[in-house]
């Protein structure tokens, strides 16, 4: 027998299956047939959901699918805190090697660099990208705070500059991102920023 002091509301319930199901299709779709491919329709039928469940939820494809890819990114490249800038740096390389290299991550690299500039898709995109380097900057503030960087280092640029070459190597390159490269990566970021 429940009493109101029980909550109501199970976590892991119907809601976080749905969230979940929906959230897998869409990687799916994306993955399969790029952001331009990418509909409601095909999501729900997937998920096995109604396409109200999802437009009550994210209203648009491009809502959902920021919201997919964010979910994703945060598990699967989480910021590293080593202690260093440069372990600091060389994990997060690492993380998105692997990410990256795997068959889900190559698809949907892909899809976003290559993706028409279709204005919500655009915006869609640029708002993932923000949502990474706003968690990512927090290794960058902390290797200020340790004397590793000057205050005022542009915490944007200095990531770019790291997760530049390791796309590079995923998307056109096709060349191995070992230790040795991170490594070397990390040091020189780290060097053109205290210079």
């Amino acid at each position: 027998m429940s009493t109101t002091n029980e909550v109501r509301r199970r976590p892991g319930g119907r809601s976080a299956r749905v969230r979940s199901a929906v959230f897998t299709a869409t990687l799916e779709v994306l993955a399969e047939a790029g952001a331009a491919g990418l509909t409601i329709a095909e999501v729900a039928k997937r998920a096995g959901v109604h396409e109200t469940s999802i437009y009550r939820r994210w209203s648009t494809r491009e809502r959902l699918a920021v919201e997919a890819l964010s979910e994703l990114s945060a598990e699967l490249l989480p910021t590293p805190d080593t202690g260093t800038l440069e372990g600091d740096l060389v994990a997060l390389g690492r993380s998105l090697a692997e990410y990256g290299q795997s068959p889900l991550g190559r698809a949907l690299m892909r899809t976003f660099a290559l993706s028409d500039d279709e204005e919500a898709i655009g915006a869609a995109r640029a708002e993932f990208w923000q949502a990474r380097f706003d968690e990512c900057s927090l290794l960058v503030t902390r290797a200020i705070t340790r004397g590793e960087l000057p205050e005022g280092t542009d915490e944007r640029r200095l990531l770019e500059s790291f997760v530049a070459p390791i796309h590079f190597r995923i998307l056109m390159t096709r060349q191995a991102i070992d230790q040795l490269f991170l490594e070397q990566l990390a040091e020189t970021t780290g060097k053109a920023f205290t210079a």
